[in-house]
């Protein structure tokens, strides 16, 4: 079993740039070659700005090349819980740049060329429990309400045209999300930034960051960078380097396996419609079919550090609970395990910003690929001197009581979201 993400075995990675790319003063230094870094490089080289990425492993190193693909319409918080807490008026807007940020990826694909096999497959969520599928009759009600978005839902006599599985008891069917190879995506968007005129210093960590004066600082094992500017788009691997956002973003960790060639028949009877699919628990799994017809299933499945030990019971876990859900796929080869960092913030709404005079964007709930794309757009425009009024472009950004970094309470959090598993 390979200990990686199966999409790094897709795709050719771009080469490295050498010495005579690397400068020693620039306009803008981003910290964090992930969606975030590399769609705020773009921006801001197209706008004539001098910039470099650094980025201690290689482009896309972290959740960028490891999430499941999954181009999703909404927030991490449900819509009613964003109409509960913004009324109809701010949620439908929260809603609604959901849905601008899919468009605007798309617009990037193409303008830029990334083949990246992208495509609009539309998501089902999967009802966990028969009391779930009458919250979805709720949300749906309301989603056509407030926001003027169409969802259909099957119920469970109904959902095999959509999953072969009896495990669930109903569906909400989304035709507006869509599906990506995210290394793809990420390597396409490091050579868009790369020809609009942006450097990329890979294998390169930042160790430090220093404000001297009106400008910083930024200190490697080889060198020093000065520049006017800042941007962490590090999300969930923010260090001490970035003490202040560390303070601000929880790091959970996500897993996925992913089987051997299962072959076409199989591929088609799990998932007809080619969806992108995840369920309704706490602990949610979340799951697809790869071009090269293998399944791709996901989750939470424990709330530790993604190292190797936490991987391997993750497979494990994840393994059985692939079963449990296609149980045609009942003993299939597991080839890949891997697992990642997600950044979740106290609210669950992904931010963009300015904190301690440095620039920010991040915390974006496993909600990422458009989302980063947009407020790392966003947030270089910004940087470029231009007023941005946006609900998630705020510097009122306060930290998490009790926690400088280290998210000790995790364990309890998992405990408590599998009680809420058992009992709803």
């Amino acid at each position: 079993m390979k200990e990686y993400s199966y999409w790094l075995d897709t795709v050719a990675p771009p080469p490295i740039e050498g010495e005579s790319r690397r400068p020693g003063r620039v306009d803008v230094a981003i910290v964090g070659a992930g969606y975030t870094g590399l769609a705020a490089a773009r921006q801001l080289a197209r706008a004539g700005a001098a910039v470099v990425v650094f980025e201690r492993e290689h482009v896309g190193w972290g959740a960028s090349s490891r999430n499941g693909g999954q181009v999703l319409t909404g927030m991490k918080v449900e819509p009613a819980g964003l109409v509960a807490r913004f009324g109809e008026a701010g949620a439908r807007r929260l809603f609604e740049i959901s849905l601008e940020s899919i468009d605007a990826l798309e617009r990037l694909i193409a303008s830029e060329k990334i083949d990246c096999e992208h495509e609009r497959t539309g998501h089902l969520q999967a009802a966990s429990k028969p009391s779930h599928f009458a919250a979805f009759r709720e949300e749906q009600t309301l989603l056509h309400r407030v926001f003027g978005h169409r969802v259909e839902l099957l119920s469970a006599a109904e959902q095999h045209a959509e999953i072969g599985s009896a495990a669930y008891h109903g569906l909400m069917i989304d035709e507006a999300s869509g599906a990506l190879n995210p290394a793809k995506y990420v390597f396409g968007l490091a050579s868009a930034a790369r020809r609009a005129g942006a450097a990329i210093a890979e294998r390169e960590a930042v160790r430090r960051v220093t404000r001297r004066g009106s400008r910083w600082t930024l200190t490697t094992a080889a060198r020093e960078v000065d520049a006017a500017d800042v941007l962490w788009a590090t999300n969930g691997y923010t260090n001490g380097a970035a003490a202040g956002l560390s303070r601000r973003l929880v790091p959970i960790g996500s897993y996925i396996v992913a089987t051997a060639p299962i072959g076409e028949a199989v591929a088609a009877s799990l998932l007809p419609r080619g969806r992108v699919a995840f369920d309704s628990r706490h602990f949610l799994h979340y799951f697809r079919v790869t071009r090269d017809r293998r399944l791709l299933f996901g989750g939470r499945a424990e709330f530790t550090t993604p190292d190797a030990e936490a991987t391997s019971r993750a497979a494990t876990i994840l393994a059985g609970e692939l079963a449990r859900v296609f149980p045609v796929l009942a003993g299939v080869t597991i080839e890949y395990a891997w697992g990642g960092q997600v950044a979740f913030t106290r609210d669950q709404l992904p931010r963009a910003g300015r904190l301690d005079a440095a620039y920010y964007a991040g915390g974006y709930c496993g909600h990422g690929i458009a989302m980063a794309t947009a407020l790392g757009t966003l947030i270089a425009r910004r940087i470029s001197g231009e007023a941005i009024d946006h609900p998630l472009i705020d510097d009122r950004f306060a930290p998490i009581p009790l926690y400088r970094g280290r998210p000790w309470f995790l364990p309890l959090v998992g405990a408590w979201y599998r009680l809420e598993d058992l009992a709803d």
